[in-house]
């Protein structure tokens, strides 16, 4: 049987584009919950700007609350910077792992995170050293990967040579993300193709967005073109603040449930997973749009 790591992060892309607050301690007992649900690397927090990103204020309060406790052992939680400033926040309170992310277009990063593209990698050399010196580990996300909202078609030599400097400046991971939902799964063959040509054996992690239904196809190309993780989240929720139209990541839910009926090993426990797409209705006021927990699994329990 073959097995895929599985990225949950709910508790970050999933939580960051909605308007009512989720309280911290919402936000913690999410985390917790897919840590008894198998998960095992869960981007936990965002380290950005408040005043851009209300809903992810409270990363450092996250944080301290997790750090506090003595049974999360084999759990490696990771902080989303874009930026040095929120890189050294993140260190600062405690990550194990910081996710560095720019995008592919000139537009979206101005967007996203107010620097020229050329400015945010200049910045991911300088916490890159940083992070190591800290003992830590650093991956870097490129979003609008696939199709930008601003500029249209991504032009795939513009993420290959994105990927390549990231993997020169010390990057243990690369992220391909879709980040609005335009890809396919040809298209995910071929960039996964044109990146690892220039980055040989390091690992690639690949982020979905199911907005135009093509989520899941495009996991199972990455799947097949030997992607070493996904990103999801539960009850496939999720979005981004500064892309027009945005809705949620591929559910982890439907995504175990899919991989499960492939004889993909993820490690996750469907009933515990489909228990917490209810919770994030009942005690979060969200509406997931994951199916599972609709129709159940399959042959039913």
């Amino acid at each position: 049987m073959s097995s895929m790591e599985i990225v949950e992060v709910s508790p970050r892309d999933g939580l960051q584009n909605e308007k009512t607050f989720v309280s911290t301690e919402n936000k913690v007992a999410l985390i917790l919950r897919a840590i008894e649900a198998g998960a095992r690397r869960i981007e936990a927090a965002s380290f950005v700007s408040p005043r851009a990103v209300p809903q992810m204020a409270d990363g450092a309060e996250v944080m301290a609350r997790l750090r506090a406790r003595n049974d999360l052992a084999g759990v490696t939680l990771i902080g989303l910077a874009l930026n040095q400033r929120g890189a050294e926040r993140a260190l600062q309170a405690g990550v194990d792992e910081v996710n560095f992310a720019v995008c592919a277009t000139e537009t979206f990063n101005k967007r996203n995170q107010n620097a020229a593209v050329s400015e945010t990698m200049a910045a991911f050399s300088a916490v890159a050293d940083l992070t190591k010196r800290a003992g830590k580990r650093i991956s870097l996300t490129i979003a609008v990967a696939f199709g930008c909202p601003f500029e249209g078609e991504v032009d795939p030599a513009r993420v290959v040579a994105l990927a390549e400097r990231g993997a020169a400046d010390g990057a243990f991971e690369l992220a391909l993300a879709d980040t609005i939902g335009v890809a396919d799964p040809l298209a995910v063959e071929r960039l996964m193709a044109g990146v690892r040509d220039r980055i040989g054996g390091l690992p690639l992690r690949l982020h979905f967005h199911n907005t135009r239904n093509t989520g899941y196809a495009n996991a199972i190309a990455a799947l097949r073109a030997g992607a070493a993780t996904l990103d999801s989240s539960i009850g496939g929720i999720g979005g981004c603040p500064f892309a027009p139209n945005a809705t949620g990541n591929i559910a982890t839910d439907d995504l175990v449930y899919m991989l499960g009926r492939m004889g993909v090993e993820t490690g996750y426990d469907l009933a515990k997973l489909i228990e917490t797409a209810s919770w994030l209705n009942t005690a979060c006021g969200l509406n997931p749009p994951s199916l599972l927990p609709k129709a159940g699994g399959f042959p039913s329990a």
